[in-house]
Parts: structure tokens; C-alpha cells; sequence
């Protein structure tokens, strides 16, 4: 069984809660929007066995402090590399699920000494295109409605999004119900619902995402990026990750058939050995791997 350990980081004006385990490279997990490190749980087990593993809840998010106002891709990648420092670690590789993606994007350009591989997840940043259900949160009205469905009992949102899945097959795909409904409910916390459409508004409007990280790829030169996607995502489409490879000198691709846009929860053992192979089979530019 693994040993995790909790501890609690001063980040600014703020603690950021970390979930700990393993020994070795550090592995820095980076969760989505209305998210949690414990998105991670499923796969942070096997990963610690030969990893550092690190599972930061973003400012405001889980049982992490709220920031002091700036909920930027910037000021969340600074705060995961205040993290990294406080813990004593240089450099990490940095897996990012889909607001986690385009954190993980902006932190390997904020701090490249400090980042030996990249893993994107379901990302954001890749593209415009995004489930209406995300993009209705920047409305006016919004808040009241985002509360409203967040203090439904969530044995009724499960049954709802299940719904909605079935109904109208854009919008959501089936196996993500149960993980849209875990996060739905952290939203009865008022902190945590602020959080919520503060972030969301920093990288989305009506239209889609607002933030794009494609122009800057070329910078992470040889740097090693896997990319991971569901093919039946309908949150972010799968295709901004294809698109993506193209523009990468040597890109490492997972495509988790049949899987929506959480595969770290619904597919775990769809997406480890993949993942697995990647830490051990790439180096960071500059490092070298010994047999």
C-alpha cells in the first residue's frame, strides 16, 4: 500500500494543500477547473512507485486558500513552482488535466529550467472549441445558476448529467457524469464556487477558450510532451490534441478509446502503462537515462 502524506505549503498569503507519496523524480500533477487533487487517486498509487509524486489543490480549489485575486495561468503556474521550491525540488515533470493542461503549458514557458517533461491531459489551451456547459458559466446570471445546480443532492445531478449525456450526446460524455457531479458538489462551498468562475472567466467566454498556447510550442524545444485524450471527450474535442502533435518534433500520443475527458478517473488502467513508459523511457533535455 502506498504512504501518502498531506502537508500544507505557504504559498503568498496562502497555504496550498499537497497530497504526497513515492520516492524518485518529482511528478507534479496539476487537476482541472473545480477540481481537486484527489482527481488523481486512482492512478497516484502506481505512479509513486517510481515518482515523487506531488498532488497540489490550485489556489482556491479543494483545501487549498483562496488566491489574493489574480487567478491567472501565470499566477497558478508561479504558485506550483513556489510548491516545488518550498518542497526542495529544482525541477519536475508536469502533468496537467484540462485546465491543469494549459497551467502545466504555462508554467513549462514561465520556468523551463524547472520542467523535464510535459504531460497533457484532456488540455485546455489547445484550441477554442468547449462544451457550452462550461461556456454558459461566463454569462451574466451565471453565479445564481452555478449555485443553484450545486445544491442539488448529488445522487440527482449524477442522475441529471446521465440524462443530458443520453439526450444531448454533444454536451457530455457518459462515463464523465460521475466526475462532473463530484465536482458540482464542491461547489456548495462559496469559496470554492468564486474560485470556480473567476478561473473559468480568465481562460473562457460565450464563444469558447480565450487562451491559446499553440503560437508557443517551438519554445519547449526538445523537451518531451505526451498527449493524452479520450476519443469520445466532448468537453474539449479530442482533435486539438491531433492538431497539437502536428506542430511538435517528436510528440508521445495516448488515445484511451471509448474514454471521455477525465481518463485519470474513468480509465485509469487504460491510461497507465502508456503513462508509465513515458516516465521511464524519455530524459529531460540535458539529463541522460542510465540501463
Amino acid at each position: 500500500m502506498t504512504t501518502t502524506t498531506e502537508r500544507r505549503v505557504r504559498v503568498g498569503d496562502g497555504d496550498v494543500v499537497c497530497t504526497i507519496a513515492g520516492t524518485g523524480e518529482p511528478l507534479l500533477l496539476v487537476h482541472g477547473l473545480g477540481a481537486s487533487r484527489h482527481t488523481w487517486d486512482r492512478v497516484l498509487g502506481e505512479l509513486a512507485a517510481t515518482h515523487t509524486v506531488i498532488a497540489p489543490d490550485l489556489p482556491g480549489h479543494g483545501d487549498s486558500d483562496a488566491p489574493a485575486g489574480d487567478y491567472s495561468l501565470g499566477a497558478l503556474a508561479a504558485s506550483l513552482r513556489d510548491v516545488l521550491v518550498a518542497l526542495g525540488h529544482s525541477s519536475a515533470t508536469v502533468a496537467g488535466h484540462s485546465l491543469g493542461g494549459g497551467v502545466a503549458l504555462q508554467f513549462a514557458y514561465q520556468f523551463p529550467e524547472r520542467t523535464d517533461r510535459l504531460v497533457l491531459i484532456s488540455s485546455g489551451g489547445l484550441g477554442p472549441q468547449l462544451t457550452p456547459a462550461l461556456r454558459v458559466v461566463t454569462l451574466p446570471g451565471a453565479p445564481a445558476l452555478v449555485a443553484g445546480v450545486a445544491m442539488l443532492p448529488e445522487r440527482v445531478t449524477r442522475w441529471f448529467l446521465s440524462a443530458v449525456a443520453s439526450i444531448a450526446p454533444g454536451m457530455l460524455a457518459p462515463p464523465d457524469a460521475a466526475p462532473v457531479a463530484e465536482s458540482m458538489r464542491r461547489l456548495t462551498d462559496r469559496r470554492q464556487r468564486r474560485t470556480f468562475l473567476r478561473t473559468a472567466r480568465t481562460v473562457i467566454n460565450w464563444r469558447g477558450q480565450t487562451v491559446s498556447a499553440t503560437q508557443h510550442l517551438r519554445q519547449l524545444g526538445d523537451m518531451p510532451i505526451l498527449l493524452v485524450w479520450g476519443t469520445d471527450d466532448r468537453t474539449i474535442p479530442p482533435h486539438h490534441h491531433r492538431t497539437v502533435a502536428d506542430l511538435l518534433t517528436n510528440p508521445h500520443l495516448i488515445a484511451i478509446d471509448g474514454a471521455g475527458h477525465y481518463p485519470q478517473e474513468t480509465a485509469p488502467d487504460q491510461l497507465l502503462p502508456g503513462l508509465q513508459h513515458f516516465l521511464t523511457s524519455t530524459s529531460a533535455p540535458g539529463q541522460f537515462i542510465y540501463a
